[in-house]
């Protein structure tokens, strides 16, 4: 098994694609904390202040899914297995667990781009400063949603199969579904593992669910999916 790892991750860190998603992720770190801990006004309350510090798991959702349905499209998931003379289910196994070890690379590498900027800008906010317990919490939360979304995107590009398909869905579901259904059903849309993975990541405050539940809930969704995936992996063809 570390052999299948250490393969996926050479495969996943080798690719121009992590790259782009690695700048992308300090880019949106950069903005984010721009225009929560500048451009939005007074900030007195803790939780408005721990927005600053959030990254954006659906990146890495996308991540994992342009990187595993891209193994279908360039016909490079049935010559991994037989090279590996290991279960198809095993070869995916460890390509959803490389793609959790980039996750958390590129969660660590946003969040410390997030905090570095975000804590001095902070800094002339009124209210209560975020303590050292604060910051750690918002990261740990970070982190998780960040290992879990790209786990997540990984296992349904396994399902999809299409990075296309699969990122305009993605796309549509998280910035046009979600937004409509929370306007209707706020507790029906934090149930969602992208409401609940915008909770993990305090990108949503104030809300209808818990951090610890919303880290419950994305598990959940990440551990039902990714089992699918390797169900349907064994028993279809690969070519």
């Amino acid at each position: 098994m570390r052999g299948l790892l250490r393969g996926e991750l050479i495969k996943a860190v080798t690719t121009r694609a992590v790259l782009g998603f690695a700048v992308g992720g300090a880019a949106f770190a950069v903005l984010n904390a721009l225009v929560i801990a500048v451009a939005s006004g007074t900030l007195d309350k803790v939780p408005e202040k721990e927005e600053a510090l959030s990254g954006l798991p659906v990146l890495l959702l996308l991540w994992g899914l342009v990187g595993a349905a891209g193994e279908y499209r360039h016909r490079t998931a049935a010559p991994a297995a037989l090279v590996a003379r290991r279960g198809r289910g095993s070869v995916l196994s460890a390509r959803i667990a490389a793609y959790a070890l980039t996750g958390l690379a590129l969660g660590v590498l946003t969040s410390a781009v997030s905090v570095g900027l975000a804590l001095p800008l902070l800094g002339d906010q009124p209210g209560p400063a975020l303590t050292a317990g604060d910051v750690g919490a918002v990261v740990a939360g970070n982190l998780v949603a960040f290992v879990l979304s790209a786990v997540l995107g990984a296992a349904l590009g396994a399902l999809i199969r299409s990075p296309v398909l699969g990122v305009v869905v993605m796309l549509v579901v998280n910035f046009a579904v979600v937004p409509l259904l929370s306007g209707a059903w706020e507790a029906g849309a934090n149930l969602t593992p992208f409401g609940a993975a915008g909770v993990l990541s305090r990108m949503t405050h104030d809300t209808t669910l818990s951090v610890v539940a919303a880290g419950w809930v994305l598990a959940a969704w990440t551990a039902a999916v990714a089992l699918a995936a390797v169900v349907v992996e064994r028993r279809r063809d690969l070519a």
